[in-house]
């Protein structure tokens, strides 16, 4: 059985929890989300606790325990306090800035980028820092996965958008070799 998978899920006082059929509902504060369960996997709401267990033996349904309890999880805190991640905006000229709902990056192309966020993201710009925010830990990473690729760390001069605090290993240029043979 799954580690994560046995433990059973405490819901938090403001958060409601529904399931119908195969498709679970949870509400809080900051929103609501819906979620499909699998088939092969059980989900009991009982006295403010979720179980998660399996229908059957095989490795599949030993995964879909694990990473539908990890997925409970998830949106139960997403729904209560919800999540953000910072990314840092890097380089000489390398800009970011609100434009109404668009997000305008200037990262030395010969043209802006505008980027719409999806329903449910919200983005600030603070001083070349970009916070991305909402509910779904799955939909905040993938937009902030979206916006690093505008302008990838270069990793010869460090330039582009990054994570905050991630740190670049630098490599050293043409001429670190030099005079050797």
């Amino acid at each position: 059985m799954s580690r994560i998978g046995k433990k059973p899920i405490a819901i938090p006082n403001n958060v409601k929890v529904s399931l119908d059929g195969n498709v679970l509902t949870i509400e809080g504060p900051k929103g609501k989300l819906s979620m499909p369960v699998h088939e092969i996997v059980n989900v009991k709401i009982d006295n403010n606790q979720i179980t998660v267990s399996k229908n059957q033996e095989s490795p599949f349904a030993q995964a879909m325990h694990g990473t539908t309890a990890a997925l409970i999880k998830n949106t139960i805190e997403g729904v209560s306090k919800g999540y953000s991640v910072t990314l840092e905006v890097v380089g000489l000229g390398y800009k970011a800035a609100m434009k109404g709902q668009e997000l305008e990056l200037n990262l030395g192309y010969s043209h802006p980028i505008y980027y719409k966020p999806p329903a449910g993201i919200k983005l600030e710009v603070k001083e070349n820092k970009i916070t991305v925010s909402g509910i779904d830990k799955q939909l905040v990473g993938q937009v902030a996965a979206e916006i690093i690729k505008f302008r990838k760390p270069d990793p010869y001069k460090g330039k582009g958008i990054r994570y905050e605090g991630q740190v670049l290993k630098l490599k050293p240029g043409k001429s670190a070799g030099k005079g050797k043979k």
